[in-house]
């Protein structure tokens, strides 16, 4: 339960019943998270819009990478609730349970082995904790690990819009965790 009041599916109408049922289509019901939002619904609408568009970027990073530095941004805001689905969804993308535990143990330094991925995470680590030295040869480094500058708007954007939707979360008391994968992947409303 949030902190604030909401409105319940049932009750919402117009623009709100709308947006709740675009989410509902994918998902069964709109999420936790998009009825935080309920007392604006034009905010409702427009957040579902960057959910999707931010899920959709036509980078090459893989969903893998792209929910890794999620997880990493959640874990160190401190958000289960949005930790809790990016570690189901990761899970359910064939992530290894030790890399998880990795990134839950120490989001501030994921070391796996892997260049790319540790690289990823580590970007995604010093964009939550310390933007402000946040400096070009962070982003050389990842080019050198082969992103491009696509790749690097669509991490930036992963990041960035995690650090929103934790702030969301965590201000209006959504301390709920998923336990559902369904839950985790199928927020994402679809094409309108």
């Amino acid at each position: 339960m949030a902190w604030i009041d909401t409105v319940e599916w049932a009750d919402a109408e117009g623009p709100l019943r709308d947006a709740y049922d675009w989410q509902a289509a994918a998902l069964g019901e709109p999420a936790e998270f998009t009825m935080l939002g309920s007392l604006y619904p034009p905010i409702v609408e427009e957040r579902l819009r960057l959910y999707r568009t931010v899920e959709h970027c036509p980078s090459h990073l893989t969903a893998i990478e792209r929910q890794a530095a999620a997880l990493v941004t959640s874990r160190l805001n401190g958000t289960d609730h949005c930790a809790s689905g990016l570690r189901l969804k990761l899970e359910s993308l064939g992530l290894a349970a030790g890399v998880l535990d990795a990134i839950d143990a120490d989001p501030a330094s994921v070391h796996t082995g892997e260049g790319r991925f540790d690289t990823i995470c580590g970007y995604a680590a010093k964009l939550t904790l310390s933007p402000a030295v946040v400096t070009r040869d962070d982003l050389d480094r990842l080019r050198e690990h082969g992103l491009n500058d696509l790749d690097i708007l669509d991490l930036n954007n992963m990041v960035a819009y995690y650090a929103y939707i934790n702030r969301v979360v965590m201000g209006l008391g959504l301390r709920s965790v998923m336990t559902s994968t369904h839950q985790a992947t199928s927020a994402v409303p679809g094409k309108r």
